[in-house]
């Protein structure tokens, strides 16, 4: 087995470009009422990020090349989720 070096650019790209990620983190940061529960949302979201990722590499989509990259793709969408999160949060509609 060939292990490619760490590439960065790739996971912060993977995790920018996943629709999971975004659907999922704006819907529940709308839907939130706190600020304390975008970071719920994020996780939610990167989550549902990286089981996108993992189904795509599953059935041949995305080649998977080096071994711990699972775990920076995790960490950079639940970065990325905050922030589509706290977009989803800002610009909800306030109720009450």
């Amino acid at each position: 087995m060939e292990i490619v070096p760490f590439d960065p650019w790739t996971l912060v790209m993977i995790a920018a470009l996943n629709p999971a990620i975004i659907i999922v983190a704006f819907m529940l940061g709308r839907r939130a009422d706190q600020w304390q529960k975008l970071i719920v949302a994020a996780f939610a979201a990167s989550l549902a990020g990286y089981i996108l990722y993992w189904l795509a590499a599953a059935v041949g989509l995305m080649p998977v090349h080096a071994l711990g990259g699972e775990a920076a793709v995790f960490l950079m969408g639940f970065l990325l989720g905050l922030v589509w999160a706290g977009l989803g949060y800002f610009l909800a509609p306030r109720r009450g």
